[in-house]
């Protein structure tokens, strides 16, 4: 039997599950899950809207140092390589594939303790995280031009009131190491509580270059320092206080001729970030009135990115040599946010029972980038060229809600945010003509229904629309008439169906979603030079309309000892109306990249009294396009991991294995002309890492 029906099979038996009846007696009860990134804090049942949230025991179990071992669990989230973590992330078929240059323009949030991170989540390790959720479609409402797709929200272990240690110790093959620790205490009377953590992660990075016989040129060598302090003033003021510190130094060697795990280049990149963030978050009770919330966040990244550009060296080139290309880039990005609202308090509702929420928002985003090109060739010589760029942007937002019962079951809700965005570029190339410069006045909002047709059982609708700004392709190669882009909008129509009883051992959520895409981002990336694996031009058009379409759901159900999850999307994209020369790549009807026709995965976790555990994953993976320049795709594939462990009053010990069955895919791919003398395009992919054994040791006291 092939992997990918073995896997299949898996995720029909577990999601399968909960048609057993629901009985308590049979085990613990599905605590209920609280999310936090919403306009309220609200439970997902009650949420109009898709949503996934892994908590701290799943985060533990299924995962190991970073936010991208648990991507495979969220329905309908991928990602784009090319990095050595996790930055640009699709919801949906909607998201960035890469930054090469200048002029961030994020269409997924990502959020780690409200500290925004969009466009550069690098620094989103596991340890002592409390939660991950993710809200898929438009957040028009509650987070406006940066959340066009959806939104991920990372949040760490808040300070408690008693003392807490928790210590953790891995190691696994790769020259895998890590440790970390988190300890917390707190006044007896509850009104402050502290938090420190730090942890340490290195790893080989499952590569090794042959022409320096070295194995660490693609390595792991992260650190994060994280502190946090919730201080009760009174009865009706609290403070929360976050700064984190995580030095991301990672080496990157992904890339192979031969499409293996053996590299040959002479000069090794590096995808380095160093991010230093503060948020202090203030919430006011007021008499009458309700909760005045006031979240105020700042973030400075330094991120270093190269690589090299011929994946090669002169021995293995030979006659052809001299052919050495690499490409370096020095980012800094340093964001200043606001948001302040007001919360109705809902024992003062409008009328008896209209509930309504007020807020304002703004954020600072500027961006320093300088990219270099070396190179030295048989044809061009030797020589160097290179582009700055700064760009700057400046968001300010209103935006308000009102919530009404309908009747003593049903909620009828309603969004609206009015949002400016003014942005400027410049760079090194433009000295001659004007620095463009862009406004754009966006809309968008959403109206949901929501009733509970019986307790815990919920039926859901909402049209929403989301909005992305415009922005700027850069480079000298650009025409004047490409030189920016307008912004994109999305209508969204959403209705679902969310099981979560008090008393029941089910939790289940289920929606169908339709969304169109209005004068769609389309991206474009072109070799100029055949025999030049660096001369590459960049660039984003308003090319055509789009439609998303799909299903999506998650279950989870406890038996005795036994608990059983899945989740699964189906997914459908196409390009629509596609105009200029985007027409002559042969887009109209096509998918969108990095957007899979299916997702699947599941889960089966058990637990002895005596403190024995297992848990194994499986995840599968349709195929998609790479990017929109080519039609190259990548193939479906499908993963295993396993867990299994022993627990003894604070301690646990687990011996984990990912990737199982050592299963070769693909998670990034590019197609061009790279191999002398001919330079014939072909297919270049970036491998995903190979089957990993280790052994982690915690120690908890809480």
């Amino acid at each position: 039997m092939g992997k990918i029906s073995a896997s299949v099979i898996f995720f029909a038996a577990a999601a399968a599950a909960p048609a057993f009846a629901a009985d308590s007696s049979l085990g613990p009860q599905l605590d209920e899950i609280i999310v936090t990134a919403a306009l309220r804090r609200t439970s997902v049942a009650a949420l109009p809207q898709s949503v996934t949230v892994l908590d701290r025991d799943t985060l533990r179990a299924a995962g190991v140092q970073h936010f991208e071992d648990v991507l495979s669990l969220v329905p309908d989230l991928n990602w784009a390589a090319g990095t050595s973590r996790p930055r640009f992330f699709q919801l949906r078929g909607i998201g960035e594939v890469e930054q090469y240059q200048g002029a961030p323009n994020p269409s997924v949030g990502f959020l780690i303790d409200d500290i925004d991170f969009s466009g550069v989540g690098m620094p989103a390790t596991l340890f002592d995280t409390q939660q991950i959720e993710v809200l898929r479609g438009p957040q028009g409402t509650a987070y406006g031009a940066n959340a066009l797709a959806g939104l991920i929200s990372v949040r760490t272990v808040d300070p408690g009131t008693d003392f807490e240690l928790n210590a953790e110790l891995t190691g696994a093959n790769y020259d895998t190491r890590a440790v970390g620790l988190a300890v917390g205490d707190g006044m007896a009377s509850g009104s402050a509580g502290w938090r420190l953590v730090a942890q340490q992660y290195s790893s080989d990075g499952f590569r090794h270059d042959a022409y320096l016989n070295r194995n660490s040129t693609n390595g792991f060598d992260e650190g994060t320092l994280r502190g946090k302090l919730r201080w009760q003033i009174n009865d009706s003021l609290r403070a929360d206080l976050t700064l984190m510190h995580v030095n991301i130094d990672n080496g990157y060697d992904a890339w192979s001729i031969n499409n293996t795990d053996t590299t040959y280049s002479n000069q090794p990149g590096r995808d380095a970030q160093l991010s230093n963030g503060a948020a202090l978050r203030i919430t006011a009770s007021i008499n009458g009135l309700g909760e005045l919330r006031s979240v105020t966040s700042t973030a400075s990244s330094k991120i270093n990115y190269s690589f090299d550009g011929d994946w090669g060296n002169d021995v293995l080139w030979g006659q052809y040599a001299p052919y050495d290309y690499f490409q370096s880039d020095a980012r800094t990005r340093r964001t200043l946010a606001e948001d302040l609202r007001l919360i109705g308090d809902p024992s003062h509702a409008l009328f008896g029972r209209i509930r309504w929420l007020a807020g304002v928002y703004a954020l600072r985003l500027t961006e320093s980038d300088d990219v270099k090109y070396t190179y030295d060739d048989q044809y061009y010589g030797a020589g160097s060229s290179g582009l700055s760029s700064k760009y700057s942007a400046t968001n300010v937002a209103l935006y308000g809600s009102l919530e009404a019962d309908v009747g003593s079951r049903s909620t009828l809700s309603g969004g609206l945010r009015v949002e400016q965005r003014h942005a400027h570029y410049a760079d090194s190339a433009d000295v001659q003509t004007p620095f463009p410069t862009q406004t754009n006045h966006m809309v968008g909002g959403n109206l949901s229904f929501e009733t509970r047709v019986a307790d815990g059982e919920h039926l859901y609708a909402t049209v929403a629309r989301g909005y992305k700004g415009g922005g700027f392709n850069i480079g000298s190669q650009i025409l004047s008439e490409q030189r920016s882009f307008g912004p994109e909008t999305l209508w969204s129509i959403e209705t679902g169906v969310k099981h979560a009883r008090a008393d029941s051992a089910l939790q289940l959520q289920a929606d169908l979603f339709y969304m169109r895409r209005q004068s769609m981002q389309v991206y474009l990336a072109e070799q100029l030079q055949q025999n030049n694996p660096l001369a590459y031009v960049f660039y984003t058009q308003n090319a055509s309309d789009g439609e998303n379409y799909g299903l999506e759901g998650e279950a989870a159900y406890r038996l005795g000892r036994w608990q059983f999850s899945g989740s699964a999307s189906l997914l459908r994209t196409t390009y629509l109306g596609v105009t200029g020369q985007f027409t002559a790549l042969g887009l109209e009807g096509r998918a969108q990249p990095f957007a899979p026709g299916y997702k699947l995965s599941a889960a089966v976790e058990y637990r002895h009294p005596a403190g024995w555990f297992a848990r194994l994953d499986a995840s599968a993976v349709g195929s998609f396009y790479y990017n929109t320049s080519d039609a190259q795709a990548s193939s479906a594939y499908n993963l295993e991991n396993l867990r299994l462990g022993y627990q003894r009053k604070a301690w646990t010990t687990s011996l984990w294995v990912r990737n199982v069955f050592d299963a070769h895919y693909a998670q990034q791919g590019f197609y061009f002309g790279l191999v002398p003398p001919d330079y014939p395009n072909q297919s270049f992919l970036q491998r995903g890492d190979p089957r990993q054994v280790g052994i982690t040791v915690n120690y908890s006291l809480r």
